[in-house]
């Protein structure tokens, strides 16, 4: 091939691409529920498979592991939604009491320590501006349950979202062998390379950490709820929620189990068995969970992560929160693969010759007595 055509090929690739990315951003709103119901089924498909190596037709093994996760889910909500209603009833309860605490110990501890201007912590504007968010979120919420085409854009949502599911888990495979068919045949070795590595980053992270962060969840809700922390089934959902990025969960519903602990109880005892409950729970997370369902090597950074899904959000919506995590292993596995290439080119490879300039350059430094540096530099062709 010349090298005019590989470089028309080359351009003709880059094309293709924009013009997909371009695509995908403008019919963004539209492909949601696609996109979620696309990573249904990408979970759903190894189990799929396992059940037809023991001799199950594909219909029939999509059947059983689509009604299982359906129930599954249906059973999620049903148990979720009243037990965050009330837990939200009860912060909302208690809204009073941390509002107190904050104003009577820790702003008075914060103003003391920190030297600030106690003016800086009005808590009564503080409360009112947080009434007039609610209300004003309040109001938004309502209007939009109120109009007809979010009501029927929901319940389209609602229905379609299954519906797609099933069929793209039970044509998962003929779907990723027609998309190997498509590709041209001159890089689909390395497309087909690539996607086996971004499949196992991927379900490392997203299978491993979702089991992750339900058990963090049902552990952290359980043994706050079993000292006293009235609020700990909330506190347990946010830290396994956010227990993707390290240390995220931890710290942020160990902070939140402390307030919760000081408002609530305000004694040494209940403080130390919410900090012994984090400490076992970071303990199982780091040397049981991690390890074995997640694996040694997650892949992606946490930074990484926390930047995909913040960009994902902001250019996307809601649709590229979903696609941030595949977006992201796919990037990283397309860096190494990038990384590897440079490395084996000539422009890495090839050594370079020596400056003659610098080689016939002599630096001397001298200290003298007095600890005066002395930098003389003399070629060595100069006679004197």
């Amino acid at each position: 091939m010349s090298i005019s055509q590989e470089t028309s090929r080359r351009w003709q690739l880059l094309a293709i691409t924009v013009a997909i990315g371009l695509l995908i951003w403008l019919l963004a709103p539209v492909l949601m529920p696609f996109a979620l119901a696309a990573m249904l089924a990408y979970l759903g498909d190894p189990l799929a498979n396992r059940l037809e190596r023991f001799g199950l037709g594909r219909t029939l093994a999509v059947s059983i592991v689509f009604v299982v996760l359906i129930l599954v889910i249906a059973a999620a909500l049903l148990l979720l939604v009243p037990l965050i209603a009330r837990q939200i009833e009860n912060l909302v309860e208690n809204f009073p009491h941390y509002v107190e605490w904050s104003r009577d110990h820790a702003l008075p501890w914060l103003q003391a320590k920190l030297h600030l201007d106690p003016r800086a912590f009005d808590t009564d504007r503080m409360v009112d501006q947080v009434k007039q968010h609610m209300g004003s979120i309040g109001s938004v919420i309502g209007t939009i349950s109120r109009s007809s085409i979010s009501v029927v854009a929901w319940l389209t949502n609602l229905v379609l979202i299954p519906v797609v599911w099933f069929y793209l888990l039970r044509d998962w495979e003929r779907l990723v062998a027609w998309i190997d068919r498509m590709l041209p045949r001159s890089i689909e070795p390395t497309v087909a390379h690539l996607a086996r590595e971004s499949d196992a980053v991927l379900g490392a992270f997203v299978r491993g950490q979702l089991l992750v962060m339900l058990v963090l969840a049902i552990y952290y809700g359980g043994a706050l709820t079993a000292v006293g922390i009235s609020v700990g089934p909330l506190i347990g959902m946010v830290a396994g929620l956010l227990s993707f990025v390290p240390y995220l969960g931890f710290i942020t519903g160990f902070a939140a189990a402390i307030i919760a602990s000081l408002v609530q109880h305000g004694d040494w005892l209940h403080l130390l068995m919410v900090v012994g409950v984090f400490v076992i729970g970071q303990l199982l997370e780091g040397y049981v969970l991690v390890p074995r369902l997640v694996g040694e090597k997650i892949g992606l950074h946490p930074v990484a992560v926390i930047f995909s899904v913040l960009a994902g959000g902001y250019l996307f919506g809601f649709l590229g929160v979903l696609l941030a995590l595949p977006a992201a292993s796919v990037i990283l596995v397309l860096l190494r693969y990038l990384a590897q290439r440079y490395k084996l080119s000539d422009l890495y490879t090839e050594e370079g010759e020596p400056d003659s300039v610098i080689a016939e350059v002599d630096v001397s430094v001298r200290e003298d007595r007095t600890g005066h540096v002395d930098v003389s530099v003399m070629k060595d062709d100069d006679p004197s």
